[in-house]
């Protein structure tokens, strides 16, 4: 196995998903439009498949979880209670010379300073002053920025506006979970659970990032996988324990290596909340960074949505008649970051049969494609409709199969590895019974080794069932 650079992975990984349909710059043909892109065929079914296990695993493996999806658009007054439009900002500092903006919690943890997220605009500028002379701008290297000011992160729409005043803003959402609290009474009333209970969610969200970089990491538009579980005010250690455990857990399950996850703790906590961690991955050419948020945030969201809306949001006990707002233990995941974790995860060089390769080490039950059926030859109408039967065949119980026949079968099997198509099945002469022992097999070839085996068409649908299951 060759040794990964990581100096380099990041652009590697870059020029794959370009090449293999995974990830496209957003409006390419314009110009592309900094922190959108665009999920490709491939990526689309990756992201299908993350999407899919997580699902499974906070919903169908649990009794007490429930779904939703909630429209992104809420009432302004949904994000003035959650605190976004008076604190939901960044620290924006701009580069005199070439108007450059910088995020300065950013650039002043580059040189070893750590920002508090409480701090106020004057503690900044006072640290970014400290500092300056260590900061140069990431685009003409000057060291001349302007002072720090707070830049809301909300992206603001016209909905409903027609009068083009732009005084009552609706925003597109700055997180997906706040539909999880505005429908928190809809859930008591409907389905009467019983607390500790959760609700699961994935929805689209919009920051209005001042630096979008590297890659998948840092955009504009993503998705958010949150849970949020309500539980009995004080009863949240032990269930926020094992949350921690559970995900971690499952960034394991879907292949992850565990050298390239930690926890970290945040060391400055909001004034509501009670404990909060990051998993950490290990980024090309980032280090480790948040992959995910978990987070004991009492009752202050319920609590602001029942001030602010005037509704009572209260949790009747249906054994004691008592009543209260629930504590919160949250969930909160990127999808397009959690799929920037696993292509770098499942990156891998090595050499095979004298050469060096390229390929993505999926999971099989989140690979994007499970087989590919090629005919040997596709000049030979024998092979080819022998080939198109076995794949419709596995089409119908396996939809994640493709059919290629472009190229020799030695390209054929490098595209696939850099998909991170577990299996490639080939039909040959022997599969028609040109040696008749071998009539009704094919030649199926595992991704990682490189090794092959006959196996019977029979077999095949079994075979790989098993071998994608999660």
């Amino acid at each position: 196995m060759t040794e990964r650079n990581p100096d380099t992975l990041m652009e590697k990984i870059v020029s794959l998903c370009k090449r293999r349909g995974f990830v496209y710059q957003g409006s390419e043909i314009y110009g592309g439009l900094a922190g959108i892109y665009d999920f490709g065929p491939r990526g689309v079914e990756l992201l299908h498949n993350l999407k899919a296990a997580w699902w499974r695993a906070n919903v169908y493996d649990k009794e007490n979880y429930y779904g939703l999806d909630s429209g992104m658009f809420k009432n302004p007054r949904v994000w003035e209670a959650s605190g976004h439009t008076s604190g939901f900002s960044d620290p924006l500092a701009e580069c005199r010379k070439c108007n450059t903006r910088v995020r300065v919690d950013k650039e002043l943890a580059k040189v070893g300073v750590v920002a508090d997220e409480k701090m106020s605009e004057k503690e900044l500028n006072d640290l970014f002053d400290a500092h300056r002379g260590e900061i140069t701008c990431p685009q003409c290297g000057k060291k001349d920025f302007t002072a720090v000011r707070a830049f809301n992160l909300l992206v603001k729409t016209n909905l409903g506006d027609f009068t083009s005043t732009g005084s009552e803003p609706v925003y597109l959402p700055g997180e997906a979970c706040q539909g999880i609290y505005l429908n928190f009474k809809n859930i008591l009333d409907t389905l009467q659970p019983k607390l500790p209970f959760g609700v699961v969610q994935i929805g689209k969200a919009f920051r209005n990032e001042i630096s979008p970089r590297n890659f998948l990491f840092r955009l504009r538009e993503f998705e958010q996988a949150d849970t949020q579980l309500f539980i009995k005010p004080h009863q949240n250690k032990d269930a926020y324990e094992q949350i921690k455990q559970d995900r971690w857990n499952w960034y394991l399950a879907i292949g992850i290596r565990e050298e390239n996850l930690r926890w970290k703790q945040h060391e400055n906590l909001v004034f509501y909340a009670k404990d909060a961690w990051d998993i950490e991955y290990n980024f090309p050419a980032l280090g480790f960074d948040e992959l995910e948020g978990i987070h004991d945030r009492t009752d202050y969201d319920l609590t602001q949505h029942q001030q602010f809306s005037g509704i009572d949001l209260r949790y009747t006990d249906p054994e004691t008649g008592e009543k209260f707002v629930p504590w919160i233990l949250e969930t909160s995941v990127g999808l397009s970051r959690m799929s920037l974790a696993v292509l770098a995860d499942a990156y891998t060089e090595d050499d095979l049969g004298g050469e060096t390769r390229v390929f993505l080490k999926f999971k099989p039950s989140i690979a994007p494609v499970k087989a590919a059926v090629f005919p040997l030859l596709k000049n030979k109408p024998e092979l080819v409709a022998k080939a198109r039967e076995v794949y419709q065949m596995l089409k119908k119980e396996i939809p994640q199969i493709v059919w290629d026949d472009n190229g020799n079968i030695g390209k054929r099997y490098r595209r696939q590895d850099e998909i991170g198509t577990p299996f490639c099945i080939t039909i040959d002469f022997d599969t028609l019974g040109e040696t008749p022992e071998m009539q009704d097999t094919v030649t199926l070839r595992d991704r990682d080794t490189g090794e092959q085996q006959r196996v019977k068409i029979d077999e095949l649908v079994e075979l790989l069932t098993k071998a994608i299951k999660v």
